[in-house]
């Protein structure tokens, strides 16, 4: 097998479409893989789509076409030898052509594609060619054949096999790229190819499926290598399984769990002593199951790996950036290595997206990091006949093939929302009988599974729940399978959450801004207001900034200065992430999962995020990190009475004291009980609190505390913009460290959620820590790690250390 890359000599230039004159003139230089979005960006031809409205600007973009060119040298194909064009990825609608001869049209950027030119070779340069139609006017036109259905947003991004948000959704823009998205090659062989490699291990043994193309009859034998063990089979009938038993594999665990060896395997293909071809890959030894048997509640939702359960602290994931071809596997490391310090254990690959690079399942597998991993079907119906159901499940099948060695996925996911939206958001009617998808989700999924990966478990969907009709049972009831929870964040507040306990929350979420240096990044002064039409461009939620101010009207009063009211949003989102996976936790095992929506954003804008799209932090990412760490104490409420959770999910248990007092904001012990605490291994405990601690004489003035373990919890009495909270209530001071900056935050009075913005001071600078509660007399000192040199004492101004006290008056700082 001789693979060439067909990288080099691409240019791209305009085919059709409504293409500003100097772009429709231009020929470019185009980078493969690559999209012409960026092309235009190198090229300096369109502004960057990222920044003020101009993404609005490029709406041209939509239905416009494209055509790539180069040349390239292959000889005439010998005898017997077999010469294919490989393309891994094409975005989206393509027509090829080599030669001037078409050899294949695609209009699927979720599979690869292969083409027999041997034909074609000469001596000399060879013309090679893609034009790209318009991804928007193919799915207008398979929407007249094939019947319109419902979606939540104007373009019909389900009727073509493209990323759903190409075409925009609630937090990201509409681009609708086109390009080589992904690697492109001349492959050369004779006698056979490995047509597909498909290895799978369990605990204690590795299974290799190999499929082989064939260009004559010669015989065949695979040969696999592994954790020290070597078998050798013949083909037969163009296929071969391979079984090796491995009693002393090394065992991969989930991060927290144990150790993620990976043990490298070798698949020859050899016809008497010549190898015609070679696959290399990875695979973590472990076995993972589900438990949805039946119980007192419903029925569980219970991943268990390696016979351990596994409560799941997940976020949900979307591309990392929107143009897609700039994402690197040191982007995706920074990523998910950002999750595993949220002390997260899980991402959900979200079905509007795609399917992931091979860089980010290596890297998840790295880290121990559980993937769920959803079929890219998002929040709509979608046509079951040809040729739409041909293309989902070969793009299914090659992604599951693809995918089947990674030990860090761990589930397969029918789609997002799309038997809910069959049930609640009147689709029924507009159907009219049409299919819509029922037939992926109970029939060919499963049955794709059972024949390819057998060893993972299978949800129909998120949320559903699975073995009851969705008539009869809602798919997003608590009692069973998953549940998504956005009724708290469309039109209640994050307290909604205690009137469900889901047996697992697989989205749920609150909105804020990303980070202020993201935000000047983006937009120009001027626009740094919540009513400009720059900042709601970014805000892609339906009346987002009106869920954001009620959400906040809930616990305390809209700022209306922009960068209090910035601060009070991001705030508020930390408080609802802390709330909503507290209560989650809390009702372990009941609740055996939470998945939060989202990680990260695909270009700066106002989202679900913890970590907005310039990569930064936000105040909710350290609310995760806290509320996701291994033990955890937290005041709830329980049959209206309010307890103190002792959540351990340690492999020991948790025996200490918990120290619970009445605190007044100026510091006077009111009342004191030290309760004993004695809570499992991988349990929740909870603690009855004495009336004397609830009975708050002042309670706009009074804080309820638990301190155990070094950890603490605290509970008021009233919301903020009811209790008389000090302003001036803490006093810093800066000292320059090696790497950055050290700010020590001493308290005069109860200061509640003291932060630091350290981005306001120079736009690299990171914080160590946020959101702390201090009672007077305490200090507190966080670490500012950047490489700028600046007046320490700027931490310490109003804007950049910020607390909850502040909001409620004229920030003071001593």
């Amino acid at each position: 097998m001789l693979k060439t890359d067909l990288h080099q000599g691409w240019t791209v230039r305009s085919a059709g479409g409504r293409v500003p004159s100097e772009i429709a003139a231009s020929r470019l230089p185009a980078a493969v893989p690559g999209t012409v979005h960026t092309d235009l960006l190198t090229a300096g031809l369109i502004a960057d789509p990222y920044l003020g409205a101009n993404e609005a600007g490029l709406a041209w973009f939509h239905r416009s076409a494209w055509l790539y060119e180069t040349t390239f040298t292959a000889g005439p194909a010998a005898p017997g030898e077999r010469v294919d064009l490989v393309f891994d990825g094409l975005d989206t609608v393509a027509t090829v052509e080599v030669d001037g001869t078409e050899v294949g049209r695609t209009a699927n950027m979720h599979r690869g594609y292969r083409f027999d030119v041997r034909h074609l070779l000469r001596d000399g340069e060879i013309p090679l060619s893609v034009r790209f139609d318009s991804a928007l006017e193919h799915a207008e036109r398979f929407e007249e054949q094939a019947g319109s259905r419902p979606r939540p947003y104007p373009h019909p991004f389900n009727a073509v096999r493209k990323m759903a948000c190409s075409f925009g959704w609630d937090w990201g823009p509409d681009l609708q790229t086109a390009g080589i998205w992904k690697p492109v090659r001349l492959e050369r062989w004779h006698t056979a190819r490995f047509a597909s490699v498909r290895p799978s291990a369990t605990r204690d043994r590795l299974t290799v499926h190999v499929a082989v193309e064939r260009a004559s009859d010669a015989p065949l034998t695979v040969e696999v290598t592994a954790a020290g063990h070597t078998t050798r089979v013949d083909v037969v009938a163009d296929q071969a399984t391979v079984e090796l038993h491995v009693p002393d594999a090394p065992v991969w665990w989930p991060v927290g769990l144990g150790e993620q060896p990976l043990v490298p395997v070798e698949v020859t293909l050899v016809t008497g002593d010549h190898v015609l071809d070679e696959h290399r890959t990875r695979v973590g030894f472990r076995d993972v199951r589900l438990d949805e048997s039946p119980d007192e509640h419903g029925s569980r939702f219970t991943l268990i790996v390696n016979d351990r359960e596994v409560f799941v602290l997940g976020l949900n994931w979307i591309p990392e950036d929107h143009l897609l071809t700039r994402i690197t596997r040191e982007r995706l490391e920074a990523a998910v290595d950002r999750a595993v310090a949220g002390n997260a254990n899980l991402l959900r690959v979200w079905g509007g997206g795609i399917w992931e690079s091979d860089d980010f399942y290596d890297v998840c597998d790295e880290r121990g990091v559980l993937v769920w991993q959803d079929f890219p079907l998002a929040c709509a119906a979608y046509s079951e006949e040809e040729p739409m159901r041909s293309e989902i499940l070969a793009e299914a099948r090659e992604n599951v093939t693809r995918l089947a060695p990674h030990p860090s996925l761990i589930l397969w996911n029918g789609g997002n929302e799309n038997i809910w939206g069959h049930e609640d958001w009147q689709w029924k009617e507009a159907l009219n009988g049409a299919t819509w998808g029922a037939r992926y989700y109970y029939e060919d999924f499963p049955a794709l599974l059972a024949e390819l990966d057998p060893t993972r478990p299978y949800h129909p969907g998120s949320p559903s729940s699975p073995g009851h009709d969705p008539e009869a049972v809602h798919p997003n009831d608590d009692r069973f399978g998953t549940r998504h929870e956005w009724e708290a964040w469309n039109r209640e507040d994050y307290r909604f959450h205690d009137n469900f306990v889901p047996r697992f929350c697989s989205e749920f979420g609150w909105q804020a801004p990303p980070a202020w240096s993201t935000l000047t990044a983006t937009l120009a002064p001027e626009d740094l207001r919540k009513d400009s039409a720059a900042f709601l461009l970014h805000q892609k939620a339906e009346d987002g900034n009106g869920k954001l101010d009620r959400g906040l009207a809930h616990h305390m009063a809209v700022p209306s200065d922009f960068a209090a009211w910035h601060w009070a949003t991001q705030l508020n989102q930390a408080r609802a992430t802390a709330y909503a996976v507290a209560h989650l936790r809390g009702h372990a095992p009941r609740t055996m999962g939470s998945i939060l929506w989202q990680l990260n954003d695909c270009w700066p804008v106002t989202s679900w995020a913890v970590v907005d799209g310039s990569g930064r932090l936000k105040p909710a990412w350290f609310a995760l990190r806290r509320t996701y760490a291994p033990v955890l104490l937290s005041f709830q409420e329980r049959d209206g009475r309010t307890v103190l959770a002792v959540i351990n999910d340690r492999d020991e248990p948790w025996r200490d004291s918990a120290r619970l007092r009445r605190v007044r904001f100026d510091g006077a012990e009111l009342a004191e009980v030290t309760a004993e605490v004695d809570v499992p291994a991988r349990s929740v405990g909870l603690i009855e609190v004495d009336p004397g601690l609830l009975a708050a004489a002042e309670p706009d003035r009074e804080v309820l505390v638990a301190d155990s373990g070094g950890l603490r919890a605290t509970h008021l009495f009233a919301e903020d913009f009811d209790l008389r909270y000090d302003p001036a209530a803490v006093r810093a001071h800066a000292v320059a460290v090696e790497g950055g900056y050290s700010i020590t935050v001493t308290a005069a009075s109860f200061a509640r959620d003291v932060a630091v913005l350290a981005d306001r001071v120079a736009p690299d600078a990171v914080v160590d820590d946020m959101l702390v509660d201090l009672l007077p007399g305490e200090t507190h000192t966080f670490t500012v790690t950047t490489a700028a040199t600046v007046d320490g004492e700027a931490f310490a101004a109003p804007e950049v250390l910020r607390s909850a006290n502040a909001l409620n008056a004229p920030a003071q700082v001593g």
